[in-house]
């Protein structure tokens, strides 16, 4: 885990609000604190959908990025919110052959990128979570490098917080 501190919020939001750049990214939650506080369940409700299976438990970012910038926008910044994605299975299994881990992707929970802000400050830190226990941390450590030069590729301003 580290926690990155992302040294431009305007240009960490257009990303974030405005392009593709999170898109692939699975939501899990998010709350959004403006003049009320919105809070986002990305959970799909497989009941909505009865003729068809959704293929992921969760929405993706693109699905619900134009609705998160609905709350967002205005001439008033948000007082703060949190986003939690998570790297899709088919991104963890390729994040896991890439660097040839010891693990298979049933082994992984999620690799998580929480985006914090709380009014000034806007943070960025990973986590991982494996379904068994272990003390090997290279998959942490992949995911930690991974997601630095993710930032750095596109354009995103960042410094390693200690």
């Amino acid at each position: 885990m580290i926690a990155l501190k992302l040294t431009s919020v305007k240009n960490f939001m257009s990303h974030l609000l405005l392009s593709e750049t999170f898109d692939n990214f699975l939501f899990i939650e998010g709350e959004i604190v403006t003049f009320n506080t919105f809070t986002i369940d990305g959970y799909i409700q497989k009941a909505f959908f009865p003729e068809e299976d959704p293929p992921l438990m969760y929405s993706s970012w693109k699905d619900l990025r134009d609705y998160c910038f609905t709350l967002i926008k205005g001439k008033k910044t948000p007082l703060s919110f949190k986003f939690i994605f998570s790297l899709s299975p088919n991104n963890i299994a390729r994040l896991i052959t890439q660097n040839n881990l010891d693990y298979t992707p049933d082994q992984v929970q999620g690799l998580y990128l929480n985006i914090r802000y709380d009014g000034t400050t806007l943070q960025c830190i990973t986590g991982t979570s494996l379904k068994t226990f272990t003390m090997d941390k290279s998959l942490e450590q992949a995911w930690d490098t991974m997601v630095q030069k993710y930032l750095s590729q596109k354009q995103i301003p960042y410094e390693r917080d200690q």
